[in-house]
């Protein structure tokens, strides 16, 4: 895809690597819609590209506000790419986490995505060449403990991006499936960030993994996995499952030790 072609919505924009993937987009020459809650974080981008970045207030869990995407996707005379990076995560043990904190990570990393993308398909198969990546991370196809939900639900966008590639096999319309590792955000917990620390894991600047991710958008790609040794244990999961268990058995201990950290953070006035 060329990238100064490109008219995009991108969720998740206020985030760390939402906002560098926009100021990527913009710097290209793109013209793109910025879907986030809220402004602030997205100001200086806003007057940096005043004629390429638009800031669209939504709640992507709302029928109504990815309406409202929609309606400003259709004023811009239609999109090509739509870009899924919103998400959120908790790191806790599952018996620690509320329902409705399980429910809202599966409604804002699966349902809002799915529905979004089911919204401005009719948009995208009309452009010449279209594109839908969805932002998932390594954990979409490593079950890790202390992440049960948000494995569960990068699993599932894993999933939808895969049946959709194929359904949408006949079509100018691709997907990618971006699989990040850890990275440095404000979506991460001290707790996470601790565990980060003490399994001296690789933590990626957002920036990097913006470039990377528009790379793989001009490169028409299917699927991006980042970092070593991130990929090859990806494969080493799919290949000897039990290998895997038997070395995350022995962090289990620091998982459930580091983990406390999020219920005292909810005991926090």
């Amino acid at each position: 895809m060329q990238l100064h072609d490109a008219r995009v919505v991108l969720t998740g924009a206020s985030g760390g690597i939402g906002q560098e993937i926009a100021r990527a987009l913009c710097a290209a020459g793109a013209q793109v819609l910025a879907v986030a809650r809220h402004q602030e974080s997205l100001m200086p981008l806003l007057e940096r590209y005043p004629q390429n970045l638009f800031w669209v207030a939504a709640d992507l869990t709302l029928l109504n506000d990815r309406r409202k995407v929609l309606a400003a996707a259709e004023a811009i005379d239609g999109i090509n790419l739509l870009i899924n990076a919103a998400g959120v995560n908790h790191f806790a043990m599952l018996e620690q986490l509320d329902d409705n904190e399980i429910n809202a990570m599966l409604s804002v990393n699966v349902s809002a995505p799915i529905c979004l993308t089911k919204l401005l398909l009719p948009l995208l198969k009309q452009a010449d060449s279209a594109m839908v990546v969805n932002v998932g991370s390594t954990y979409g196809s490593i079950g890790y403990p202390g992440y049960a939900s948000y494995c569960a639900s990068k699993f599932a966008l894993r999933g939808f991006s895969e049946a959709l590639r194929r359904e949408l096999a006949d079509t100018r319309v691709g997907v990618l499936y971006v699989a990040p590792r850890a990275t440095r955000t404000s979506m991460n917990s001290s707790a996470a960030q601790a565990l980060n620390d003490a399994l001296k894991a690789s933590v990626d600047d957002p920036q990097a993994v913006a470039a990377a991710v528009i790379h793989a958008i001009a490169g028409d790609r299917r699927d991006l996995y980042l970092g070593w040794p991130e990929r090859f244990f990806v494969r080493l999961n799919s290949l000897l499952p039990n290998l895997v268990d038997r070395g995350l058995r022995k962090q289990l201990p620091l998982i459930r030790r580091l983990s406390h950290t999020h219920e005292n953070e909810h005991l926090k006035p």
